[in-house]
């Protein structure tokens, strides 16, 4: 099996992220969303970083960050926990860079156009809108 998460330590970790968000589908609760946004925090803190898609044909202009358009027509970041996650959905090849959390996170509260970020979006899923990422930045408490 070919783990790339062996190859970058920043990744180390997010599997956390992404047992946490399975048990959240398991059983959606208030609960359960608080412990899979408690988990993100602590990989945020950790320095953990995402896997970000980037749109090639904007480099003129400056690296842009692939959006997914939502079924109501609103837009998301895409972010994914591990090279695994990020190839499960996508039937072409993306350009990816590695993105710290929290930059990430404070990027997409002050993006006009976007509602917030959408981590995994081909499995384990979990949407993250502005809302919860200031809960998890701590920016509001809950």
């Amino acid at each position: 099996m070919n783990d790339h998460t062996h190859t970058d330590k920043t990744l180390q970790g997010n599997n956390k992220i992404e047992s946490a968000i399975a048990a959240l589908q398991q059983e959606p609760s208030q609960e359960m969303l608080a412990h899979v946004l408690t988990v993100i925090r602590r990989r945020m803190n950790e320095h953990g970083e995402l896997i970000i898609a980037v749109d090639p044909s904007s480099a003129a202009s400056g690296l842009q960050i692939q959006a997914i358009q939502t079924d109501d027509g609103r837009k998301w970041w895409a972010a994914f926990t591990s090279f695994d996650e990020e190839l499960k959905g996508s039937g072409s090849v993306m350009s990816t860079f590695l993105t710290d959390m929290k930059q990430l996170f404070n990027s997409a509260i002050t993006a006009d156009n976007i509602q917030g970020i959408i981590i995994n979006p081909w499995n384990r899923t979990i949407m993250l809108d502005k809302v919860l990422l200031r809960i998890i930045l701590g920016e509001i408490s809950i």
